[in-house]
């Protein structure tokens, strides 16, 4: 299942007056993150400049984007998937894959009927549209839900394979990309059909395992399972975060990254892992990046612990008067904390102190809120938006706050959706 124009959609259902009309989300940023399907069929796409896109649509309705409440949008719509099976994969903020394995009976109808209840329920719930596909595999029903975009059910039995693989791109199949389809242009593959059935010798001497799945997935075997659990291992935890106007100021940027150590930090110490090792890097205006990789004396998820080697390894990366657009942490070598070893002269009772330190920080959080804790060296990054326009732009969820709220935590209220 793949939500239609998501952003764009979610602003449409709680804005009923916006409904029919070219809207697009991303105004904050000065491009465009969302649009809708009549911005869409105006020439408005993703990425493009504001400036262009009111050039090509000068009716064109922009907006801030409110990921907070596409967030509870997609909450909400995953939970109505779950209604109908327990095997859920959230692939992404506004796509899910749903095993219906076995669930004909329990609904007295076939898959397509389940498939449209689906599509239904959504719609009706949360006044956004969806576009699913059935199949055999997930290859395949990703391909369906992409067919008939927006408001699309397409069903790929088996025996019609083909029908729907043989105009489809090479480079559009999912997990082929820009330069294996460059690859295999080489040998006359263009669509999906032809590397469908290309023999299994030819895979096996020119590509990886990875596209050997994808060939049998395209062949109605499944491989893939649904995994609706939550990933529990990591090799690596890396956090971004993107801010406009670039910014040449060292403490602003600096409070940017130290917000992005304490984020990863605090999904290791979720899954009680340790890191060994530490990448910082940022991001100029010219979208080019300078970084570095640090070794770290003993692993640990404790910014505390961080903050040195991280102010480090910021003061070599870090070039004053460039203005700076990004900045990324990754927490690398990760290991389950319980086969951490101390050495000799490790301080144990200030590990443990810290350690104690840190699990109320963590039980103070799942009480009352993400941050109701940080590092002082991080508040900048919370004083001034992500993302400033000239206008100041914010949405309107945060335009005005209820009683109890702040910028940072507000009340996930419940969206309810009326038909007009």
């Amino acid at each position: 299942m793949d939500a239609d124009a998501f952003f764009a959609s979610c602003e449409q259902a709680i804005h009923p007056e916006l409904r029919g009309k070219p809207v697009v989300t991303g105004r904050e940023r000065g491009i465009v993150a969302a649009a809708s399907y009549e911005a869409k069929a105006r020439g408005v796409k993703r990425g493009m400049g504001l400036f262009d896109v009111k050039k090509a649509c000068p009716d064109v309705i922009l907006l801030p984007s409110d990921y907070e409440t596409y967030s509870l949008f997609s909450v909400r719509m995953f939970e109505i998937l779950r209604r109908f099976s327990p095997d859920v994969e959230e692939y992404s903020i506004d796509e899910a894959f749903v095993d219906l394995t076995g669930l004909r009976r329990s609904f007295h109808g076939s898959y397509a009927m389940i498939a449209g209840k689906i599509q239904e329920t959504v719609e009706n719930e949360l006044g956004i549209s969806v576009s699913i596909g059935v199949s055999l595999s997930k290859v395949l029903a990703k391909t369906g839900s992409k067919h008939k975009k927006p408001h699309g059910l397409t069903m790929i039995p088996g025996r019609d394979i083909h029908v729907y693989l043989e105009k489809l791109p090479v480079e559009e199949v999912w997990g082929i990309g820009a330069n294996t389809s460059a690859f295999l242009r080489k040998f006359g593959i263009t669509t999906a059909l032809e590397f469908a059935r290309k023999d299994e010798g030819f895979i096996k001497k020119h590509l990886s395992k990875p596209y050997r799945e994808v060939r049998l997935e395209l062949n109605g075997i499944s491989v893939y399972p649904v995994v609706p659990e939550s990933k529990s291992g990591y090799q690596s935890i890396s956090k971004t975060k993107t801010f406009t106007p670039a910014s040449t100021d060292k403490t602003f940027v600096f409070a940017q990254l130290s917000k992005n150590m304490e984020n990863a930090c605090i999904k290791a110490r979720r899954h009680r892992l340790a890191a060994a090792r530490l990448l910082i890097f940022l991001r100029k205006k010219d979208f080019r990046d300078i970084g570095i990789e640090l070794r770290l004396n003993r692993p640990t998820a404790y910014p505390a612990e961080l903050f040195e080697p991280l102010r480090e390894g910021f003061n070599q990366v870090y070039q004053s008067g460039i203005p700076y657009r990004l900045t990324g942490v990754v927490l690398a070598g990760l290991m389950p904390e319980s086969r951490v070893q101390f050495s000799l002269f490790d301080d144990t009772a200030r590990i443990e102190k810290t350690a104690r330190i840190y699990d109320t920080v963590d039980k103070l959080s799942a009480r009352f809120g993400k941050h109701t804790v940080r590092h002082a060296s991080s508040l900048p990054a919370k004083l001034q938006a992500q993302h400033e326009g000239q206008r100041g732009d914010v949405p309107v969820r945060r335009a005005g706050l209820f009683r109890g709220e702040n910028n940072r935590q507000r009340l996930g209220l419940p969206m309810l959706h009326v038909k007009v």
